[in-house]
Order: C-alpha cells, then structure tokens, then sequence
C-alpha cells in the first residue's frame, strides 16, 4: 500500500519501515523477528545483572539497570502493539490520506492542512535528533573509555549494566559488544521517538482538520447566497465531523495499551534516572554520569509530556467544535435544516480523549501527578541510600 500524500514525513516512513510496522514494505516477517530477538536477549542479559547484583549494597547500578531495562520493554510494546493493531494503522494512514485529498477543494483547507505538516516535519526531525544524541550520550562514557579487558582487577564496562552470558576475554570480542550496544541503543532511541512522533503527527492532523470544520461553522449560512445550498453544506459538516472522531478513535485504539505500559514504567523510570544525577554530585566522576543520564532523563520526561500533551490538545478542540457549533448562524437557517447541527453539538459533549489502557485521561494535569509521585518515590530511595 502506497500513500502518496500525507502529513506523515519520510523520516518516520523510513523508521516505521526499519522496524516492520510501515504497510508494504519488504522482508517486514524478518525485521520484526530480529527486533523481537534481539530486545529478548538484551533484556535478558539485564535480568542476569539484576539477579546477580540484586543484594549488593550498590543501589546506583540497579538503578542504571533498572532505567535501561524499562526503557527497552517500552520499545518492545511500542513495536508489538503496532505490529498487533496493522489493520488500525492502515486505515488511520488511509484517513489522513482522505483528509488530504478533500482539501485539495480549499484554499484554506489546503493552507492549515500543509500548516499542520510542516509543524509535524520539524517537531518529527527535532525528536529523532534530541532521542540521538540522548542515546550517544548515554553511551559515550562506555565506548571512549580505554578499558582492557585482560584486567582481572575490574569489571568490563558496558553501554548498559548488563551480565554477558558467555566469557569476553578478547579486546575484539569487547570491541565487538559496545559496538553492537551502541548501534542497538540508537535503534532502540528512534523507536520509541518514532512512536512519539506519529502520535503528536496524528494529533496534530486532526487538530487541522477541527480547525477547518470551525472555519465552516463560522461561515455557514452568514451570507444570503449560501441558504440555497445549506442542507448540502450541513451534511458535509456532519460528515466532516464524523470522519475526525473515527480518526481520533483509531488513534486511542493504537494508543491506549502504549500510553498504559509508558506511564507504568515512566514513573519508575524518571525517579530511577532522578536518583542516579542526584547520586552522582560530589563523586569524582559526577560530570560523566551526569551527562550519561541528564539526556536519558530529559526524553523520559519528554515521553510523558507529548503522551499528555497530546490529550489534553484533543480534548481542548473537540471543545471548540461544540463551541463553533453554537455560535454560527444557524437563525438564518430553516428549522429541519438547523436540527441537523444540533448533532455535531450533541456529539461534541462528548470529548474527544487519548486515555491511558481506557482508564484515565491523559492532560496535563496527569503529567504534573506522575511528576509529583516520581519526586516522592525519589525521596523515599535518598532516604534509603
């Protein structure tokens, strides 16, 4: 299946194409086994750290292998939930598709739907960059320390805090291992950007679209000239406005399930990375592990914001529409003509929302309390450093 005109630029094509989720892209049966392969033996050599160190007096580096292992069992949903939910996608990017070919009608529909775009390109590029240089960083102090693996004095430094099941007692075999981790870090970086930035991308499209309905809402039957056509204008209106609710629930369908294992872990995760900078000040090497977690921190709070942003950005439109509604002209229309507006008001009532495994919403308010309880559990854990 081949979408020509989208919002969806070709960065995020190319990223849903790498990791076998994009409709019709080749081998997508290979890409996704070796995902599912290789996140299974990542997060197995995590296990095997964890398990090994789990009573050691260092509650740093469980900490660190704890935020990386949550990190990577979100980009394993992520993946998983798109390759479960494949039809939904398709017909979300066949939506978004109809919505372009539809204003091609407008000059105005034209101009917010580009508008929206090219806001989703930029928001998109600068995403990707910051979830690369997040994951370069993470993994700089690793790959430019001078480590010789033949000391027996001191353990070999990985990317991650990881128990390597087999013996490395070879420079290239090491070599070889941060290497692969380094690459696999930054793959795992674009994943979990990618799927941050398609859900901003289609929140932002349907933002488009609400806009357009509300400038027909502003303009219908204002004028003597557009009564003769009032009833076809309505119906396209209704119909308009029922196209962006099925978008918006397609949205939620993909969403939900990946909004509830974020914010399960995000929580853990931001008090985890929280506790590892505060830890670090005043140690001889606080600058490296400041600025190894510093990014790691910043995009899981970015996670959590988009996810939050993204509902409560929904929810303030489809207000709008309701809103719209009820102020246009609908006097100077004949009353079997005016009744049929009374279904887009009526349907407005009923927010749209982006919830978490159809639990609670996502907004802003949300983001503050997982904010709250990630400061409380990080006091909780300096208390018991």
């Amino acid at each position: 299946m081949t979408i020509k005109r989208s919002t969806i630029n070709r960065t995020l094509e190319f990223m849903f194409t790498l990791f076998g989720i994009w409709p019709g892209a080749s081998y997508v049966l290979v890409r996704r086994m070796f995902w599912i392969v290789t996140i299974v033996i990542v997060q197995y050599c995590h296990y095997r750290y964890l398990l090994t160190h789990f009573y050691s007096d260092d509650l740093f580096n469980l900490m660190d292998c704890l935020s990386s292992l949550l990190a990577y069992a979100k980009v394993m949903s992520k993946l998983v939930m798109f390759w479960l939910n494949q039809r939904k996608f398709v017909e979300t990017l066949t939506m978004v598709a109809k919505d372009w070919d539809d204003s091609a009608n407008s000059e105005f529909s034209v101009r917010e739907t580009m508008s929206r775009a090219k806001l989703s390109d930029r928001i998109t590029n600068a995403i990707i960059t910051l979830h690369t240089l997040s994951a370069i960083a993470y993994s700089s102090r690793a790959v430019l320390a001078s480590t010789d693996i033949n000391d027996s004095t001191s353990e070999p430094l990985y990317v991650h805090k990881v128990e390597i099941p087999f013996n490395v007692d070879k420079q290239r075999t090491y070599g070889t291992i941060l290497t692969a981790q380094l690459v696999y870090v930054v793959m795992g970086s674009w994943a979990a950007g990618a799927v941050n930035s398609l859900l901003l991308t289609l929140i932002l499209h349907i933002g488009g679209q609400m806009d357009i309905v509300r400038s027909w809402l502003k303009e219908f039957a204002s004028q003597e000239g557009e009564k003769k056509s009032s009833v076809a204008k309505t119906n396209e209106i209704v119909e308009k406005h029922r196209r962006i609710i099925n978008l918006s629930e397609n949205v939620e369908n993909l969403y939900t399930h990946i909004a509830l294992m974020q914010f399960a872990s995000n929580t853990i995760m931001i008090c985890s990375l929280a506790f590892l900078i505060v830890s670090a000040i005043g140690t001889p090497d606080a600058v490296e592990q400041i600025m190894r977690s510093l990014l790691f921190y910043a995009i899981t709070n970015l996670e959590a914001f988009v996810f939050c942003f993204a509902g409560e950005y929904l929810r303030n439109k489809s207000k709008e529409i309701g809103a719209a509604a009820y102020n246009c002209a609908w006097y100077n229309l004949k009353p079997e003509h005016s009744r049929l507006l009374m279904l887009v008001i009526l349907r407005s009532q009923k927010q749209l929302a982006l919830t978490v495994g159809k639990m609670t919403d996502l907004s802003l308010e949300y983001f503050a309390s997982i904010m709250n309880a990630s400061g409380s559990y990080l006091s909780v854990m300096l208390a018991m450093q």
